[in-house]
């Protein structure tokens, strides 16, 4: 990000001259100074867009359109029913906002061309950057008790929500509160996107994971995030470039984050035919999660009260206990039954999705993210990501003898669904489109796939074929590799993209060469982190409402780099032996 082109944003939005009705012209008689009906969406207003931060950005940014005073009026009648109906009709609320919004044009980024470097960087600077982002690791929990993630708002929302998936989201998602954020956040996002405040919000960046700005930045620990960190961790060790305390100390972490996954994490639910599971919820109960206590306290303000277990937290933390070889019993349960019940099936329980944002995608087949807790709520409604998919058939690969997957016939076919779903999204080329992806980009896809084919080769032969008789995962590698080595590592790449990037490689036996630009682009930037470690912060994961909320770290791109270059190095070390 430039500064200097911030700086000059800043300056463009609080000089400009009003000429228009602003976001609080709109908003302010609604929900200031009312006692009456739904108390969430005022506290809301007041806290997210109301506050002494952003009003001074926003105060003069107008929309002209609102000079006419009947769709004025049209826009605060839809906020008032939203603030006073009991059952509010949330597609007619939505309506008059979702107008404003397709006056939005954003796009995802793309990144320009670049020749490729034809020279492999030494093994011993690549080594040097594994030591640093191993040393993070082990710094970062030293310090804190924990390694953290954070989670930042990019209040001009994401390129994929447009005015349709807006609406679809508002119908859609379950908790009132949820849709009052989705209602506000979608409509302060026009008036940011069509002022100078959108360089403030929204600067230009390098390569495609977005890189997070540090002073909205929400530290917090998840399952799911230590799922990762152990990775990472059983990476370092792997390398063989830690000293004796370092694995010492790495190991004794990884036991910790175990626990913490598994156990505190644990949450027991029922499956949809009443058969009991332990599944892990995304975040566990206070102190865990390990907030700061100002977003303690206006969590729930913000209209995120309540959390449930998903699908993608359980894989994940099954996978890295599985890794890290636990004996805990919660492991010996057939985890891929639990998830046939959350499996779509095109024409039976397609409903199962309440938020298809992603409604390119053919969801049959397909595992769906969120889990009912044992009080049946699910908040966010539910909605189905490609990515998830591939942690779902990984940890079923990593337990495929303990869950007897191949012997029972029903496992192995909500497996072999599974396959086909992927199948299905790689042929048509929508595992490429931003917009087949709720949480993630598709370079994490490609990453990601790439650990889900590890676990599949580590199979022996005869559940190979019975899983995958006709090569799907063969087809699908020849895809991801061109798409990494034509669309990714061809073109300018920021830190995390590079990571992706080696992780993909790395695990899909690239040629050699392939490897070279994502390395010198990591090795090159090794250090820009400053005092925070030895890289910045970028997107990992995402949520696409209420807004864009980017989840990532300074330890969380340590932790990618880590595990991408220690593959690149072990292909290197290959290749050296082979020579």
């Amino acid at each position: 990000m430039d500064m200097l082109t911030m700086a000059g944003a800043a300056v463009r939005a609080l000089t400009a001259r009003k000429q228009a009705p602003s976001l609080y012209d709109l908003c302010d008689p609604v929900f200031l100074g009312r006692k009456h009906g739904d108390p969430h969406i005022s506290k809301f207003y007041k806290t997210a867009l109301a506050n002494p931060a952003l009003r001074p950005l926003l105060r003069s940014a107008g929309l002209p359109e609102l000079k006419d005073p009947v769709r004025f009026r049209a826009i605060r009648d839809a906020l008032i029913a939203a603030r006073d109906a009991s059952d509010p009709d949330w597609a007619a609320i939505g309506r008059p906002i979702a107008a404003l919004l397709d006056t939005v044009k954003l796009q995802h980024p793309r990144p320009r061309p670049l020749p490729a470097p034809t020279q492999m960087p030494r093994l011993a600077d690549i080594d040097s950057a594994i030591r640093a982002a191993g040393d993070h690791l082990l710094r970062s929990w030293e310090r804190l008790g924990f390694i953290p993630t954070y989670a930042a708002f990019n209040l001009i929302g994401d390129a994929d929500l447009d005015s349709r998936a807006f609406l679809t989201a508002l119908t859609g998602l379950n908790a009132r509160s949820y849709k009052n954020s989705t209602l506000l956040f979608n409509l302060a996002r026009v008036f940011i996107a069509r002022s100078p405040v959108a360089g403030v919000i929204n600067p230009p960046w390098r390569g495609i994971a977005e890189p997070m700005w540090e002073p909205v930045q929400i530290r917090h620990r998840s399952a799911y995030y230590d799922a990762f960190y152990i990775e990472a961790l059983l990476s370092f060790i792997d390398t063989g470039l830690g000293t004796p305390e370092d694995v010492r100390t790495a190991r004794r972490i990884i036991a910790d984050m175990t626990e913490f996954c598994i156990k505190t994490s644990r949450e027991r639910v029922r499956s949809a035919d009443g058969e009991s599971f332990d599944v892990i919820t995304a975040l566990a109960p206070p102190p865990h999660p390990r907030f700061s206590r100002f977003f303690t306290h206006i969590k729930q303000d913000l209209g995120f009260g309540v959390y449930v277990p998903d699908c993608d937290t359980t894989a994940c933390s099954i996978s890295a206990a599985t890794q890290a070889n636990s004996t805990d019993p919660i492991l010996d349960q057939p985890l891929i039954d639990f998830y046939a019940s959350y499996q779509v099936r095109a024409g039976a329980n397609a409903p199962l999705v309440t938020v298809p944002l992603n409604d390119n995608v053919d969801y049959d087949g397909g595992i769906v993210t969120w889990i009912d807790n044992v009080a049946g709520e699910r908040p966010f409604g539910n909605d189905l990501d490609p990515t998830l998919n591939l942690d779902v058939l990984e940890v079923s690969f990593r337990n495929c003898a303990r869950w007897k997957i191949i012997e029972t016939p029903s496992r192995l076919e909500t497996v072999r669904r599974i396959v086909d779903f992927h199948r299905r999204l790689v042929a048509s080329g929508g595992f490429a489109d931003p917009k087949s992806h709720v949480y993630y980009l598709p370079e994490l896809y490609c990453a990601y796939f790439g650990r889900c084919y590890v676990a599949f080769r580590a199979l022996d032969e005869t559940a190979r074929r019975a899983i995958d008789p006709d090569g799907v995962f063969d087809f699908i590698r020849g895809h991801v590799l061109a798409y990494v080595q034509d669309e990714l590592v061809a073109r300018e790449m920021n830190v995390f993209d590079a990571a992706l990037a080696l992780i993909a490689l790395g695990h899909l036996d690239a040629e050699l060469a392939q490897l070279t630009p994502a390395l010198h682009c990591i090795l090159n930037h090794l250090g820009e982190g400053g005092g925070r470690g030895p890289f910045k912060a970028y997107e990992w994961n995402k949520m696409k409402t209420p807004t864009r909320i980017l989840v990532g770290g300074p330890q969380v791109t340590s932790a990618f780099v880590l595990m991408g270059l220690a593959l690149a190095r072990q292909a290197i070390l290959r290749a050296q032996h082979r020579g």
